[in-house]
């Protein structure tokens, strides 16, 4: 660490920023989340290149270190990984808590015999039929509520003094504790609270995941690259059902499906950098910088002597350049940072136009994951090869991320997502006035497929369009009340699902509608810049409604 600080230092493109940003060689690796850099201006290994342009992250990637070139590449995929873990804990519900096969000639329904043994589910191992059958989907919602809290709690913990990579940390370190401790539940009811421990830590799982694999991403490749990382969470569900024909029994199955999540920890996470725009709004220029040579490195470029970096909101000129140097001063040995940019999700519901697209996006996420998670938990009640059903729902959404992707940087965030929930909504409408019996069970079945294709294209798009609309020092917590949200919506799925026949469908049909309606009043992001603080943000739409 030593040697790449001196190198970088004594090389031909030395770090073109503040003396008093530079910090102490033996402190802390700028790759870490935490701890604070440590300012020493008696040291030799000073820049003496004067700060000649201070310029945005986004317009550093643009015309200095590369938008998407090799070092995002290996880092988008190290980073959603993550995703596939979050698939896992979520989905296993479909196998833990199935209703096994029963015998046909069993005497009473509400005792069955198990022709795979009690061990096989949850259901078969505490008796959940008949009056009991409630406790199914309990068990389900009550993991959705943990998700809800935990989304808002880590959504806020990482943009704050956790971080980003901080944060997927301890979220992935908690997931393979409760997952493990949730194999060797005794009761249903000790289930029941490890499965909401595991939903609070896997709440922040995905949401930290995306932000970290996205904001080193330049502008125009970040809506494509957004779209991909879901690519990571459909593969996990694909693998899931692998897993579980292969380990029959459920408590085994939280076994294999902890124990990823430790490995990643352990084995991906150390190669994995902080965001530069966490570190800027924190004020660490250093670490942000570091992290920006080495982008630029990586990808084949140069950042050029005398060009630094700069939150949005400071002011050109040397009243800024000094502003910025004073900002990135440490305390006195205590780790505390001064003149941090930090705000919640108060200071969103303060601005007018953060308010507003705070209200509309959580809306619409409740109203897309009430569509998606009932879509992907009726797989139950279709009477097939259950490991094969959710093979088949895993790859019909790739496509949707496909065609997503390819059409979200032509038409637009809004069109797209305008269009996706108005074709979910139609089909499920249509699945809702056509029986279930005979070839209308086809009928039904196709109009579920292509409902779940439409809105698994909404779900996804949400994220890159939630994260676009809000700055960086509030991004998490925007996307925390977004994923909140949906884990609301994800809590009434499955009570939407039991009510069977048509209803479902008819539920799912009005949230694509009214959600498509509603996006309507969204402003369009594609292209625009992605500010770092809310006064950057405010002070960009009043130049763009002049």
């Amino acid at each position: 660490m030593v040697d790449g600080w001196i190198s970088q230092l004594q090389g031909r493109n030395p770090i073109p920023y503040p003396a008093e940003a530079i910090p102490n060689p033996s402190g802390m690796g700028p790759m870490e989340g935490g701890g604070a850099a440590v300012t020493d201006l008696r040291s030799p290994l000073l820049p003496t290149s004067p700060v000649e342009e201070r310029v945005g992250i986004d317009e550093m990637l643009r015309r200095y270190a590369g938008e998407f070139g090799r070092w995002q590449l290996r880092h988008f995929v190290l980073a959603s990984a993550a995703w596939a873990l979050e698939a896992f804990h979520t989905m296993v519900m479909i196998f833990a808590d199935r209703e096994p096969g029963r015998e046909a000639a069993a005497a009473d329904p509400c005792r069955p015999d198990w022709p795979v043994g009690a061990a096989a589910s949850t259901v078969a191992e505490w008796g959940l039929v008949c009056g009991q059958r409630y406790k199914v989907g309990l068990a389900q919602s009550i993991f959705f509520l943990g998700c809800m809290i935990g989304s808002g709690v880590f959504g806020h913990l990482s943009d704050s003094f956790m971080g980003r990579k901080g944060s997927l940390t301890i979220v992935c370190v908690l997931n393979a504790i409760f997952g493990l401790l949730t194999s060797l539940s005794p009761t249903y009811w000790v289930y029941v609270a490890l499965r909401f421990l595991t939903g609070f830590s896997t709440g922040g799982v995905g949401l930290c995941a995306f932000v970290l694999a996205t904001e080193p991403v330049g502008p125009t490749k970040r809506g494509a690259a957004g779209m991909s990382t879901f690519y990571f969470f459909s593969a996990g569900i694909a693998i899931l059902a692998g897993i579980a024909y292969l380990f029959p029994s459920w408590r085994a199955l939280y076994v294999v499906t902890s124990l990823p999540s430790l490995l990643f920890v352990l084995a991906v996470l150390p190669f994995v950098s902080e965001s530069p725009r966490w570190y800027l709004v924190r004020r660490r220029i250093a670490d942000a910088m570091v992290v920006m040579q080495s982008i630029a490195e990586k990808n084949g470029k140069t950042i050029p002597p005398g060009v630094v970096l700069k939150i949005d909101d400071e002011d050109e000129g040397d009243d800024g350049q000094k502003e910025a140097a004073a900002a990135v001063k440490k305390g006195d040995g205590d780790g505390v940072e001064k003149a941090v940019v930090s705000d919640s999700i108060v200071d969103v519901l303060r601005s007018p136009t953060t308010r507003v697209r705070l209200f509309l996006t959580v809306v619409i996420n409740f109203l897309c994951s009430v569509v998606y998670y009932g879509l992907s938990l009726n797989v139950v009640n279709l009477d097939t090869n259950i490991y094969l059903s959710v093979v088949l729902n895993s790859v019909a959404e790739m496509p949707a991320y496909f065609l997503t992707a390819l059409l979200l940087d032509l038409f637009g965030r809004k069109p797209m997502a305008v269009s996706t929930m108005w074709i979910s909504g139609a089909f499920c409408a249509l699945g809702s006035l056509v029986s279930g019996a005979g070839a209308m069970k086809i009928v039904r079945m196709v109009c579920g497929v292509i409902g779940i294709f439409g809105m698994a294209a909404t779900y996804n798009l949400l994220f890159i369009y939630t994260a676009e609309l809000f700055p960086t020092v509030v991004r998490n917590a925007a996307l925390g009340c977004a994923t909140q949200a949906s884990q609301m919506g994800a809590i009434l799925a499955p009570l939407v699902v039991v009510l069977g026949g048509r209803v479902p469908f008819a539920v799912f049909g009005a949230c694509g509608i009214i959600g498509g309606w509603l996006a309507f009043l969204l402003p369009e992001t594609m292209n625009r810049p992605l500010y770092d603080t809310m006064a950057g943000l405010e002070e960009g739409e009043r130049r763009e409604q002049k």
